[in-house]
């Protein structure tokens, strides 16, 4: 039988050391197991973050809040049962619609998800490109795009385009639950992060008026030699102009520059013309996401 023991934020030294040490260790699995997003609400109190207890042994934690649920066993416990024991005592005590994040499409994950009723609702594929491969034929991913008379891309500039840039982001993405609502004060705690820098946040500005019509922001993480196309998005009055594909080859070009071996992006699976391009460009499949919805109950 599992005991969840919730905390309304991370604070505390001793409950973070334990959830933190059950999250590390699940990188054995090659993928993270909460979302940034979710790390972020759970660090300022936002979403509620538990452990899972077995005996007085942490076998879990987790991260409740905002209609989602994100749920991980310790490698070490599993296939004892405690990832069911400890969903079912989380969905005791929860109402109304839930999502089930399950990073990587574990198979246990699908067996949870059908035993308590929910059902496959969004798949995220991580896509992932070898930036030391010579390059194909015609995709010269390798040097930046030609400038254009239009637009032109440039570094973000803090503290004077966060508004523009979060409502530009917000049109962008008006159908996607979590990066959609970004606001500028999720956007200060990003600037707020020692990976972030302002020349990899690429801004494409329109050349005549300098208005902001689209962005790929780059994420390095000390120096990793793993480059991230962080979030990417042309505004839907410059698209079909192949302003999508410039800003790509300007971030690897970036990428490249900063001394990364590969490139790491998520996109929504249905989003096909997204994927096509990623494709296009030489990148590969790594793993899935899958979120599960439940109805309220």
């Amino acid at each position: 039988m599992a005991f969840i023991r919730y905390a309304p934020d991370l604070t505390d030294a001793g409950f973070a050391a334990e959830f933190h040490r059950v999250a590390a260790a699940t990188r054995v699995d090659g993928y993270a197991p909460f979302n940034e997003q979710a790390l972020f609400d759970a660090a300022a109190g936002q979403r509620t973050s538990f452990l899972v207890e077995d005996a007085d042994t942490v076998v879990g934690a987790g991260i409740l809040g905002a209609g989602e649920l994100d749920l991980v066993v310790d490698p070490a416990r599993r296939r004892l049962g405690h990832g069911g024991a400890a969903l079912a005592a989380v969905l005791a005590d929860t109402s109304g619609e839930l999502s089930l994040w399950s990073h990587g499409d574990h198979p246990a994950a699908r067996v949870l998800a059908d035993r308590f009723g929910f059902t496959a609702d969004r798949t995220l594929l991580q896509l992932r490109l070898d930036l030391t491969v010579p390059v194909r034929a015609g995709i010269r991913s390798d040097t930046p795009a030609d400038a254009s008379a239009d637009v032109r891309v440039e570094g973000f500039r803090p503290g004077q385009d966060d508004a523009e840039w979060v409502a530009l982001n917000a049109l962008v993405f008006a159908a996607h639950p979590e990066q959609g609502a970004l606001t500028e004060s999720d956007l200060a705690d990003r600037r707020a992060e020692p990976w972030f820098q302002a020349d990899d946040f690429l801004i494409a500005r329109d050349a005549g008026t300098g208005r902001m019509v689209g962005y790929n922001w780059l994420k390095i993480e000390d120096d990793s030699p793993v480059g991230e196309i962080y979030v990417i998005g042309v505004h839907p009055d410059a698209a079909g102009r192949g302003l999508g594909r410039r800003l790509m080859l300007a971030g690897l070009h970036r990428l490249r520059e900063r001394g990364c071996r590969t490139a790491d992006l998520y996109v929504e699976a249905d989003s096909a013309a997204a994927v096509t391009l990623y494709r296009s460009l030489g990148f590969l499949d790594r793993t899935v996401d899958v979120q599960y919805r439940r109805g309220a109950r």
